[in-house]
């Protein structure tokens, strides 16, 4: 018997949310993760069917000494027979005294599953600079000449798959495979890259003829930590203006919200607060994004995008 796609994604979480906990998050996390598959999942790439640049900075716990900040820039597009697809990632992040750049490059194979679905199956591969200053750090007694780890060059590699029809999709990946030591002196709190891994979803539904409902859902498993689990219920009105909610369990809720200002740009924002302790010593987290689709033919770009 066939089932529709909604039901199969929405029970996905509650599925696995039961699953065993595993052990510290190093990768940075995104409240606007849909529109940002890109940063973790290679097999995104294409999925837009045109040429996409994405600009995303996010500013976690403002007021909060040494919070997290991450910039990141994708850019994807399929090559020509749309059975290949191309993209890249540039990210900027930095949390206290480490901080790490990284440059991936993704490569997406697609094929057709339906009439109107497909499934892509992505390798990304880069490295990551990773630099920390431990010796600033004025709670912990280290050795300022061996506390510093400056521009350290860990190379890595991941995978992806993606399967998306225009209005509902689900994707599986694990964006670094590599556990790569970061201090071998035994002075470094971390001292090694964690696989994380990453289970998403999304379906889009009409409410009436102006407004439509996405709920989506995102889970992060990464040694060292527990499972994290983003919900997130967003609107669409009239093809142009998304709202909405998330809540990330156990851990903060917040609002979001997108504005397409034509067929190819599209502005993004995103506000949470944390429910933990840590809630009574920041303003919340903001953050900002800027996509364009570039069209090269005449014609109509896919539009509107749904993720």
């Amino acid at each position: 018997m066939n089932r529709h796609p909604a039901y199969i994604l929405l029970a996905m979480p509650l599925l696995l949310a039961s699953a065993p906990k595993v052990q510290a998050q190093q990768d940075p996390m995104y409240s606007q993760y849909m529109f940002n598959t890109l940063a973790f999942n290679p097999a995104y790439a294409g999925s837009a069917d045109a040429f996409t640049a994405m600009l995303l900075s996010r500013h976690q716990w403002l007021g909060f000494p040494g919070a997290p900040s991450t910039q990141t820039l994708s850019v994807h597009s399929p090559l020509p027979g749309n059975k290949l697809a191309l993209g890249g990632n540039l990210i900027h992040d930095v949390a206290g005294p480490a901080r790490q750049n990284s440059a991936f490059i993704d490569v997406a194979y697609r094929i057709r599953t339906g009439e109107n679905t497909r499934l892509a199956f992505g390798l990304s591969g880069g490295v990551n600079f990773f630099q920390a200053d431990l010796a600033s750090l004025k709670t912990v007694e280290v050795d300022p000449q061996n506390a510093n780890i400056k521009g350290k060059a860990l190379p890595n590699f991941g995978f992806g798959l993606f399967w998306h029809a225009q209005r509902y999709y689900l994707g599986l990946s694990a964006p670094k495979l590599l556990e790569n030591k970061i201090g071998a002196d035994g002075t470094v709190v971390t001292n090694q890259e964690f696989r994380h891994y990453f289970l998403m979803g999304g379906y889009v539904m009409d409410l009436t003829q102006d407004l439509k409902f996405k709920p989506s859902f995102m889970l992060r498993a990464v040694e060292g930590a527990p499972l994290s689990l983003d919900l997130n219920a967003n609107f669409l009105l009239r093809d142009r203006v998304w709202f909405g909610a998330l809540y990330r369990l156990g851990n903060a809720f917040g609002l979001m919200a997108q504005f397409r200002v034509n067929e190819q740009l599209r502005l993004g924002y995103a506000f949470d607060m944390t429910t933990t302790r840590l809630g009574a010593y920041n303003a919340g987290t903001h953050e900002l994004m800027l996509s364009y689709d570039f069209k090269y033919t005449k014609g109509r770009t896919i539009s509107p995008r749904y993720f």
